[in-house]
């Protein structure tokens, strides 16, 4: 077992990372029980997959249990109307906690629901896929989703615990662990070579199933984003901000298919980490090689490393259009995470859409 501390002064909190956690939860979960009971928010197909291993841990605690569909869609007004009303209808109290178990559509959802209903009620997140457990469920961004864009609707809520079972992600699609993994080389990517150079090394084994690898990949992205965050907990400062490291073309490439299943925001953000390394070359601030190596692993794993390998064929004006509404938008302008070369990664305030959207043009990633 290993412990993280978040330290947020007064709203400190712990990751625990400990394969085999879910089955043991009850140890980690039962401060958070109120009136012999635990409130529970999972998505169908986890409801079935780990739903009934929680039940079973928590001997003696009546769970409560509330199932949305499952996919990207359930990050919505609708959904968050949802999921607020039954919570109004179990009459929780604000000193319960709301567990959110399930993958990052869940832990944003859970998180943001827990964040104003009644003000604010604990939130716990026991993530369930990998990218949840080494980037969404840690840090406090809770959020929905809105027609202008990803994520713009939402607020920064501390859960009060996050438990990470790494045997969680045996049951999870190889599409979906592939997605994950793209958040793991991003840490590597913003400052840190030498851990991009051990994901070229293990990130095969970690997607083929070596339970070691995972759970390293797991505590070490873990530490990063704790330390950044309790650094920059609002992303005020810009150091936050780097995590973000090909999101901005991402989720542009996500607004464009609609946010659904036919491009998962893993494999989003891959092929934005590549445009972002890519565009930050042909502007003469990273040498053509370091981008050529990051397309080169996303590759050997399996991710897209550009629109057109990601399935989207829009001009650079469409694409550029979406970026428009970026949240972190600022003054007019959006703000792109660029590259000088691997473990390099820094904040753009200049960047022209209009160039970007020429770059888009003539990129065949």
């Amino acid at each position: 077992m290993t412990a993280i501390t978040v330290g947020l002064a007064d709203r400190s909190y712990d990751v625990v990372v400990e394969p085999g956690a879910l089955g043991v939860a009850g140890e980690y979960l039962s401060s958070f029980v109120r009136n012999g009971r635990l409130i529970v928010i999972a998505d169908a197909n986890v409801a079935v997959a780990h739903l009934p291993t929680l039940e079973t841990a928590m001997k003696g605690v009546r769970i409560d249990a509330i199932v949305l569909p499952a996919g990207e869609s359930s990050k919505s007004w609708a959904s968050l109307e949802t999921l607020c009303d039954a919570l109004l209808e179990r009459e929780i109290e604000r000193g319960e906690a709301v567990v959110a178990l399930g993958g990052g559509v869940i832990g944003d959802l859970a998180g943001f629901a827990a964040a104003i209903v009644k003000r604010g009620c604990c939130v716990v997140q026991i993530p369930t896929t990998l990218l949840a457990q080494v980037d969404s469920s840690v840090g406090g961004k809770t959020a929905i989703n809105a027609r202008a864009g990803k994520n713009l609707i939402g607020a920064f809520h501390q859960p009060g615990l996050v438990l990470i079972d790494p045997e969680t992600l045996d049951t999870l699609p190889p599409r979906e662990l592939r997605a994950g993994y793209a958040e793991i080389v991003k840490y590597g990517l913003i400052d840190d070579p030498a851990f991009f150079a051990w994901c070229e090394a293990n990130g095969a084994a970690l997607l083929g199933g070596y339970a070691g690898a995972r759970v390293h990949a797991i505590v070490h992205s873990v530490r990063v984003k704790a330390a950044i965050v309790a650094e920059d907990e609002r992303e005020t400062s810009g150091r936050r901000a780097l995590l973000n490291l090909g999101h901005t073309f991402g989720h542009a490439l996500e607004a464009e298919t609609g946010f659904g299943d036919a491009l998962l925001h893993g494999e989003a953000v891959a092929a934005g980490i590549c445009l972002a390394f890519r565009y930050s070359a042909a502007r003469g601030l990273c040498p053509e090689a370091e981008a050529a190596r990051v397309a080169a692993h996303f590759t050997v794993v399996g991710l897209p490393t550009g629109a057109r390998s990601a399935g989207v064929g829009a001009p650079g004006a469409a694409l550029a259009a979406h970026m428009a509404h970026d949240k972190k938008r600022e003054g007019g302008a959006v703000p792109f995470l660029l590259a000088r070369g691997i473990g390099q990664a820094f904040l753009a305030p200049d960047v022209a859409l209009d160039d970007v959207a020429a770059f888009l043009d003539g990129d065949d990633g």
